[in-house]
């Protein structure tokens, strides 16, 4: 069989990812040097990537799958399968204005500004998200109905509404307002940029993070496929672990009925008779969230409780295609 290429991205998402695929047990060699590092999976290649391209190469087939954020893959339209939200990369992409313009949505402010006979001005990384997210408004739609906002990129325009502008931006997009547009759209963490930079989200285009896509035909392939779910169950193995603990816990015969009733697992505690006559062991992984509930039984009914932070955690159940 031959390598699955595996995209991944440069830039914001970049350290997170390799955390993301040493947790999943894919060494990673080189990335400091080369943007083609190695891994200790001999069936696997890897090729650093702006997020912005992977959905587009991807589809191509250029690449067997790919990690990039879901505004990415939203904003490109490629052709691919989303396989998994991968839970980390967290944002949000908003709409901002000036603090002073005195609105709480941008439905409200695009009446505002017609009544204003100005233009509305966005800048934006995002021009089509943008676009869908505004066509879809009912002041819009009451204004210019069927008309498209006007994308500008420097190598062409589209859209036929010439009161809504949607820019391009290449970066610094917080920096815009006042002077080069009205309001942007970008994506946001905190919204810790947004304030130091004098703006205010006034709404969600989107919410984002880091997503795992597959080409269609290497889906297809049945080589490939089988591959490209293992990969599959080791990261929904790194993403179950941030959610579940491992229990061990010893217990008198006497408790064990009443500790079992209230103890939660993954499939089924594993149950062992310890030496000392009368007690056994405990192993079984719990929900991270169920552990302070159960606490307060635990430590009536059982002894020498230890909690355990794995790395992987892999039920191993079919994955639907």
């Amino acid at each position: 069989m031959s390598k699955i290429k595996l995209a991944i991205p440069k830039g914001s998402l970049e350290k997170a990812t390799y955390e993301f695929l040493e947790k999943a047990m894919f060494n990673i060699y080189g990335k400091e040097r080369s943007y083609r590092p190695i891994t200790n999976d001999p069936d696997l290649s890897l090729k650093i990537l702006r997020p912005q391209e992977i959905p587009i190469y991807v589809a191509e087939g250029l690449y067997d799958i790919g990690i990039t954020g879901l505004d990415w893959v939203q904003e490109t339209s490629a052709n691919v399968k989303a396989l998994l939200n991968l839970e980390y990369g967290n944002v949000s992409l908003v709409i901002a204005v000036p603090k002073f313009i005195n609105v709480s949505s941008f439905n409200e402010f695009i009446y505002q500004q017609f009544n204003s006979n100005k233009i509305t001005r966005i800048s934006t990384e995002y021009p089509y998200l943008v676009s869908k997210f505004i066509s879809s408004l009912p002041n819009y739609k009451k204004l210019f109905g069927n008309k498209k906002p006007k994308i500008i990129t420097p190598w062409w325009n589209i859209g036929d509404n010439d009161l809504v502008h949607i820019y391009l931006s290449f970066g610094a997009t917080e920096a815009k307002p006042p002077e080069e547009a009205d309001a942007i759209a970008d994506i946001t963490e905190t919204g810790t940029t947004l304030e130091q930079n004098g703006l205010k989200p006034i709404d969600i285009i989107l919410k984002s993070s880091a997503t795992l896509i597959a080409n269609k035909d290497s889906l297809n392939n049945s080589e490939k496929k089988e591959k490209i779910f293992d990969i599959v169950a080791q990261f929904k193995g790194v993403i179950e672990s941030k959610k579940k603990l491992h229990v061990f816990m010893n217990v008198k015969e006497e408790n064990l009925d009443e500790l079992l009733r209230v103890l939660p697992a993954l499939k089924a505690p594993t149950i062992s008779p310890l030496s000392k006559k009368g007690w056994y062991a405990i192993n079984t992984v719990i929900d991270r969230n169920d552990y302070l509930k159960i606490l307060p039984k635990l430590r009536k009914l059982a002894q020498g409780l230890i909690l355990h932070e794995s790395q992987l955690i892999m039920p191993l159940e079919e994955i639907e295609s």
